[in-house]
């Protein structure tokens, strides 16, 4: 059970960890895109940091899944936990792309690769673990959302 927290805990840290380096090394951009006129259905700035932590804590609650039952499908939870990787590492480079270069279409074509990324750790996880999955459709939803949200921002500049 001991084993079993420590997974979890540490699962939980290492996307609040990445979030936390990515909003340290953007707050700059992040306040002039505050300055910024905004699209319709923008959220108020205030609302995106609790966003990303409740997301966050949702991937780390399912990477735990898939590495628990890492020992009954080393193959597939392998495979889900390189693809989880390497959309957090994704998801990471997005924030400096359109916060500090502001690089907005590239930021938006970028957002569609993660996305992309996100379906098919969602359809890995879902073969090792349906719950770690369906703890993914929130992350889904709001990178689809922030995909609407930078596609009008580049249309407005």
């Amino acid at each position: 059970m001991a084993k079993k927290i420590t997974v979890y805990i540490i699962s939980i840290l290492i996307p609040l960890a990445v979030g936390a380096l990515s909003a340290w090394l953007t707050m700059d951009g992040m306040k002039a895109f505050g300055d910024m006129a905004q699209p319709p259905l923008s959220p108020p700035m205030w609302l995106f940091p609790i966003v990303w932590t409740i997301l966050y804590v949702l991937m780390g609650i399912g990477s735990a899944r898939i590495f628990i039952k890492r020992s009954e499908n080393k193959e597939a939870a392998d495979a889900a936990l390189y693809i989880y990787a390497l959309q957090l590492l994704m998801n990471f480079f997005w924030s400096i792309i359109f916060f500090n270069m502001r690089e907005y279409l590239f930021a938006f074509i970028w957002l569609l690769m993660l996305l992309a990324a996100i379906i098919i750790m969602i359809r890995q996880f879902y073969a090792v673990d349906k719950t770690a999955a369906l703890l993914q459709l929130p992350y889904a939803a709001w990178v689809s959302f922030a995909g609407y949200l930078t596609l009008a921002i580049w249309l407005m500049q």
